[in-house]
């Protein structure tokens, strides 16, 4: 589990690519404080799991399903990219429960500055979009941000300066994908009080039954 605070911005190095897979590997400093082999760490808002630690760097491999569903298919040597360590037992909740499934990709149609706060405008599914909500939460390529207005096909957040300037927000703009993961207790609620489809009963007609009335 994450938090959307990210803690750097790593960049890809190199890039293995399989037929529908691939193995990234990602210049780092600060996760790797204590990142061992198999822990799990959000690339862009995606939970990956650490392969191999190098010098100044760890490898994490990515498979068809994320690369169908997340930007990760579009890095390039040189892609700088958000990085979160899973959230220690111990630490700050910070921003909100973040899973690192990413629900797809969403694109920005606007970038507008208001003052201090940068407005970001994100265009999305109608499949995402059911689970935006006004001053809800959302994790944009791992980053948690709140929810600050919601149209029919898009919604738009305001991010302060520091928020921009210490992830990849700073280098994003019109026409540019993000990963988007809506929060997970809203699917888990809609999910529980959406009524279970009926079970079709066992029948109660029989050899003995038939025999009884005739057929």
């Amino acid at each position: 589990m994450f938090t959307g605070i990210i803690e750097e911005v790593g960049t890809v190095r190199q890039i293995q690519k399989g037929q529908h897979s691939a193995v990234l590997h990602l210049q780092a400093e600060t996760v790797l404080e204590d990142l061992k082999v198999g822990d799990s760490v959000a690339v862009n808002g995606v939970c990956l799991t650490a392969t191999r630690i190098q010098t100044h760097g760890f490898c994490a491999d990515v498979m068809h399903e994320t690369l169908n569903r997340s930007s990760l298919a579009a890095l390039q040597i040189g892609s700088q990219v958000n990085l979160e360590r899973a959230m220690a037992a111990n630490g700050r909740f910070g921003g909100h429960i973040v899973a690192g499934h990413v629900d797809g990709l969403g694109r920005i149609t606007q970038v507008a500055k208001d003052d201090n706060a940068i407005w970001y405008t994100i265009q999305a599914a109608p499949g995402i979009l059911r689970y935006i909500v006004e001053k809800g939460s959302v994790a944009i390529d791992g980053i948690s941000l709140t929810v600050a207005r919601v149209s029919e096909d898009s919604f738009s957040i305001s991010a302060i300066p520091h928020t921009v300037r210490i992830t990849t927000l700073c280098q994003k703009g019109p026409g540019d994908p993000v990963n988007l993961e809506t929060d997970i207790i809203g699917k888990y609620v809609e999910k529980l009080i959406t009524p279970a489809q009926p079970q079709p009963k066992d029948s109660r007609i029989t050899r003995s039954f038939l025999e009884k009335y005739g057929f």
